[in-house]
């Protein structure tokens, strides 16, 4: 097959499986944690055992698709990739790995022990620290979404040149990244919380990295 083909279809499957992706990611930190904060106990176990499962399906099929595609694409490009394509898919491979190793993982216990209350058994005890690492996860996700986002788009069209001459710049990006990343890990949610501090923290590491890389 005509690598420009194969190119194209992968670009096509990446925004396609990223769209399902970041689009469930956005829906449960904007709009099912928001309604989950009002909701009734009763509601909140019902959505666990019926609706959250089948939005996490697609939401974790979604990244792992979305991440074989974005293999694939970096592979055809080679010495092609710039520092700006780095940085953003450093921050979409460790989305992917948020989702797989701590969202997914965590978001098991919560649905099993809803699924128990609801047939009218106990919580597991283990649920109680499961939701917040599920959580901060999920926001750091939100966060790295909005520069992952700038940066893919500007290695098309307002790239900053090759790795060569940009290692400064791409080294102090992945200090900050993995820096963040240990937060999601070991840290807590902090001007996360709420949907205006994770998008507007969002925005502002966009800015940093965006400094960072046409500074140095």
């Amino acid at each position: 097959m005509d690598q420009v083909l194969i190119d194209y279809l992968a670009r096509w499957g990446h925004f396609l499986f990223g769209i399902t992706w970041i689009g469930l990611l956005y829906y449960f930190n904007f709009v099912q944690t928001e309604y989950f904060k009002d909701a009734d106990a009763d509601a909140r176990t019902d959505a666990f055992t019926k609706l959250v499962p089948r939005a996490l399906w697609w939401f974790r099929w979604g990244a792992m698709f979305t991440f074989l595609t974005g293999l694939v694409m970096l592979g055809l490009r080679g010495a092609g990739v710039t520092v700006d394509i780095t940085v953003g898919a450093v921050l979409g491979t460790l989305m992917f790995l948020n989702v797989w190793l701590i969202i997914w993982p965590n978001q098991k216990i919560v649905i099993e022990s809803n699924t128990r209350v609801k047939a009218g058994g106990e919580a597991l005890p283990e649920a109680a620290g499961a939701a917040p690492k599920a959580a901060l996860a999920s926001r750091t996700n939100t966060l790295f979404s909005i520069p992952m986002l700038f940066f893919m788009g500007s290695s098309a069209h307002y790239a900053h040149g090759g790795l060569n001459g940009n290692t400064t710049a791409l080294i102090v990006s992945l200090v900050i990244i993995a820096a963040l990343e240990l937060n999601a890990i070991f840290g807590k949610q902090g001007p996360m919380t709420t949907v205006r501090g994770v998008i507007g923290s969002g925005f502002g590491l966009t800015a940093v990295l965006w400094g960072v890389v046409a500074l140095f």
